[in-house]
């Protein structure tokens, strides 16, 4: 199998600190500013961080607290999902106009496979830098891209050249490329795989290219086929337009820790409040329902119970949440909950196929 098999032109867009530029193009008074999205300097987790607070260290995931003391001068904002979302679905609307192959990751990122798109261009390099012209036109917000074969490369290649630029990886660079490459940045490779591959001498795509296929099985198993493709060029993953949602749901962070169950349920019905108004959103009910719960000390406990019937609304979400809040004792005070609905009424849609070309004629395609 070769890679040249299975060439397509897919681009990777990526929002530029999507949560914290939105807030400054809001807020000007917050452009050039070191500034979170979520958290405080007490409580919380930072949800996004701006280009200027990242100089300092700071970084989505990391707790409030360690935050401000990374940088004292930080400023904290209240995440407003709804704008968003309002923003992300214009920024999708503009993929939409070059090709139906549109794969959401998040709010803030996409695949687009531009193998065969709208207006029938050929180089996948002039429509990212096109797509991103129009992005920063229509929303005033900066884009990142990758261009390259396969979702795995397009996705490094986006990384590269931000904030607000792109790279391209033609096929006729790739192997050279991933040879390259760290292999911490091969996906499907985590901290633990990563020092299990140090071990064993495997410190870029170079390395693990010298290893057979027998080899990366004894020592990866199942997950050693997809590192012997991958770093050959070939990741057969398609663009998938029709991701369904598995899971809706909302949580929130307290500024101080609650252990009177009486409070527990106040808040859980404000959490209620947003799951049904996302339900409602989004058109689905659940049949799982789960409550989490994080303890003083960070540890995570959720709670489940799967229903005959969907639901979607307030009133039954609060019945089932509250038996499972009594189900058992709170072994502890409470910083986090958090409600989810799964097992949707999402139906199964037919995934649209990316566009095959002829073997012959795939070498001459332009990137």
């Amino acid at each position: 199998m070769d890679f040249k098999d299975h060439l397509r032109k897919i681009i990777h867009v990526d929002m530029d600190a999507f949560y914290a530029s939105v807030e400054q193009l809001d807020d000007p008074s917050l452009e050039g500013k070191a500034l979170a999205v979520g958290g405080s300097s007490k409580r919380g987790v930072v949800a996004a961080a701006s280009y200027e607070a990242r100089k300092f260290g700071v970084k989505s995931a990391m707790s409030g607290r360690q935050a401000a003391r990374l940088c004292p001068h930080l400023i904290f904002v209240r995440p407003r999902f709804e704008r968003y979302k309002e923003i992300s679905q214009r920024i999708r609307k503009i993929f939409f106009e070059y090709t139906d192959l549109v794969e959401p990751l998040s709010l803030d990122e996409a695949y687009l496979d531009v193998t065969v798109n709208k207006f029938d261009f050929p180089s996948a390099t002039v429509l990212a830098r096109e797509i991103r012209e129009k992005i920063k036109s229509k929303t005033g917000l900066n884009a990142s891209a990758g261009i390259s074969i396969n979702k795995f490369i397009a996705k490094i290649a986006s990384d590269i050249n931000k904030p607000n630029g792109q790279k391209t990886i033609p096929p006729e660079e790739v192997i050279e490329f991933l040879e390259h490459l760290d292999i911490r940045k091969f996906y499907g490779v985590g901290k633990v795989t990563q020092d299990k591959m140090y071990r064993l001498g495997i410190f870029t795509g170079a390395d693990l290219k010298l290893k057979s296929l027998e080899y990366l099985q004894e020592h990866f198993g199942k997950s050693g086929q997809h590192y012997y493709n991958v770093v050959r060029g070939i990741h057969l993953s398609d663009v998938k337009p029709s991701r369904i949602r598995k899971s809706l749901g909302a949580e929130r962070t307290f500024s101080e820790n609650i252990s009177s169950e009486i409070y527990m349920l106040e808040k859980l019905e404000d959490i209620a409040d947003e799951v049904e108004r996302r339900l409602q959103n989004s058109k689905v009910a659940g049949k799982t329902i789960t409550l989490k719960l994080k303890y003083s000390d960070f540890s995570i406990q959720t709670r489940s119970k799967t229903l005959k019937l969907y639901i979607a609304s307030k009133a039954l979400i609060m019945e089932e949440t509250k038996a499972l809040l009594y189900q058992e004792p709170i072994k502890d005070s409470i910083r986090l909950l958090g409600i989810s609905l799964s097992n949707l009424n999402t139906e199964d849609q037919k995934t649209v196929k990316a566009a095959s070309i002829p073997k012959e004629e795939q070498l001459k395609l332009p990137f």
